[in-house]
């Protein structure tokens, strides 16, 4: 197989302009349309991908952004790692404004989203136990330090709802819940993400402390862009590291690679064509034996 990598920007990333050789992909789905054109590109002769979340000038809310075509899109296109880019509220002290958190655990309090491929006819159970790959986030480590960046190997991502940032006695129990950081978009992304088959990493870009820490009471966006926007300077030196390294570090073991052969729970002859057709690009490894 062969290794293609995606990149979908989150807030503050709606381009990597320094990627002079652009095609941009109007990609159909049977979910729908992606959130906005995707890029193809090459950068030191790999073929990369990128895709921003909130459309180019920011304009999906977190919940009406359409996770399973973009996913699928992606999945179209061969790509089989995706890392994400996000920008995140901070729940912890020492995670401050401009440090970024390689993520590898999730905790899903959305409510109002498409979370499944498998949700009409065919139905599958996927593991989420360990949610993002060993050897992506190796890279992004490596990635990240290559740029300067200060990080944190490791850290929970609380993903609520949004579009309203959070409570006080809300951001209070995440804190409690240890959960590092609090953002609106990795979820159900990564879900989706593994559902494919697509390995996945998430790196999180601190922007603000939320509303729990008592001397930044008021999450206020004029202030979280300027931090974005340094934030977004960075990532792109990320990027280009990430692309120059990632093949490196693929586990050729890694059990998202063939999830889906111990996931499909339902008897073939219970197994429509149509719905076989709609699932042809995220589970046609299996079903379409």
């Amino acid at each position: 197989m062969t290794n293609k990598l995606a990149i979908i920007g989150g807030s503050g990333l709606y381009d990597v302009e320094e990627f002079k050789e652009r095609e941009l992909l109007e990609i159909k789905t049977p979910w729908g349309n992606p959130s906005d054109k995707i890029l193809k590109t090459k950068y030191n002769d790999k073929e990369v991908y990128f895709l921003p979340r909130h459309g180019k000038g920011h304009f999906v809310s977190p919940s009406k952004i359409n996770f399973r075509a973009n996913v699928d899109a992606l999945k179209q296109l061969g790509v089989s790692d995706i890392v994400s880019i996000s920008a995140v509220g901070s729940l912890k002290e020492n995670l401050s404004p401009g440090k970024f958190v390689i993520i590898d655990q999730f905790i899903d309090r959305t409510f109002a989203r498409h979370k499944t491929f498998f949700d009409d006819e065919i139905v599958a159970h996927v593991s989420m136990a360990n949610p993002t790959s060993t050897g992506l986030m190796n890279a992004c480590e490596d990635s990240i330090k290559k740029s300067n960046i200060g990080y944190q190997r490791g850290g929970t991502y609380l993903v609520m709802e949004g579009p309203q940032f959070s409570t006080l006695a809300e951001s209070k129990l995440y804190r409690s819940w240890k959960a590092d950081v609090i953002g609106m978009t990795n979820m159900p992304e990564a879900k989706l993400a593994r559902e494919a088959e697509i390995r996945y990493a998430s790196v999180s870009m601190v922007t603000d402390y939320d509303c729990w820490h008592p001397d930044h009471e008021n999450v206020d966006v004029q202030k979280v862009i300027k931090v974005l926007l340094d934030n977004a300077a960075k990532a792109k030196e990320m990027i280009k590291n990430l692309i120059d390294n990632y093949e490196k570090h693929i586990d050729p073991n890694d059990p998202t690679n063939n999830c889906l052969d111990v996931a499909i729970i339902t008897s073939p002859e219970k197994r429509t064509k149509e719905t076989i057709k709609k699932l042809k690009h995220i589970a046609g490894r299996v079903l379409l034996k």
